[in-house]
């Protein structure tokens, strides 16, 4: 298990990299991301969904506010288009950082951990855990992608992978969508609310999952 946190937690710095990158040098901002979409709104509904795509999409490079683009997507398209838009970017997301990592992550694996047996560990660590990491993984920034390439480097089933991520991400994206549409410039408040309940409820899971998933097969591993 130490293994697999190991190998995450470097996926993660390295994504977190290009997150203090970004708001270093002042773009992919949430004000820069709700002016872009503002911005589109004011040209067409098809140039605020191709925004809304690509800024999810480039997010398994570049770390984007994810919960903002979708919550804007849905005020700016309505829930329907909004919840395709953000579906639509969050996989491509998603499928395209799996293939890369199912066809390039061995190698780069190998670098970071080099012995045989650790390696398999690990794997039979994702592949115990994988899933529920797939679940949850909306409660945290980076984390999403950071399991898209778990589950790329450790060779999961693609249609088990496809599984837990849309069980795991339709209704979160959903709601936020939802909230989106439901909101006004003069009443945020279904935005900020749905903000704050999906966070909490993610956490919450996350922690459950922790303690009595996880913390029970490490206690009987011990």
């Amino acid at each position: 298990m130490k293994t697999l946190l190991k190998v995450m937690l470097v996926i993660a710095l390295a994504f977190a990299s290009t997150f203090i990158l970004g708001r270093a040098l002042g773009i992919l901002t949430e004000d820069n991301v709700r002016l872009w979409l503002e911005t589109a709104s004011t040209l067409s509904a098809w140039i605020v969904f191709a925004v809304a795509v690509g800024l999810l999409f480039i997010d398994l490079f570049v770390a984007v506010p994810t919960l903002t683009i979708v919550i804007l997507s849905g005020f700016f398209l309505g829930f329907e288009v909004g919840l395709l838009a953000a579906m639509t970017g969050s996989a491509l997301a998603a499928f395209i950082g799996y293939a890369l990592c199912w066809r390039w992550g061995e190698p780069a694996l190998a670098r970071v951990i080099r012995d045989d047996r650790q390696r398999a560990e690990m794997r039979e660590a994702f592949a115990a855990h994988g899933p529920g990491m797939i679940l949850l993984a909306r409660a945290a920034p980076i984390l999403p992608e950071v399991t898209a390439c778990m589950a790329g480097i450790t060779r999961m089933a693609l249609a088990r992978f496809a599984m837990f991520w849309v069980i795991g991400t339709l209704p979160y994206m959903a709601i936020a969508a939802y909230a989106g549409s439901v909101s006004t410039i003069d009443d945020p408040m279904p935005a900020i609310y749905a903000a704050l309940g999906l966070y909490g409820v993610m956490w919450t899971g996350w922690f459950v999952y922790r303690r009595y998933w996880m913390g029970g097969e490490s206690a009987e591993a011990s």
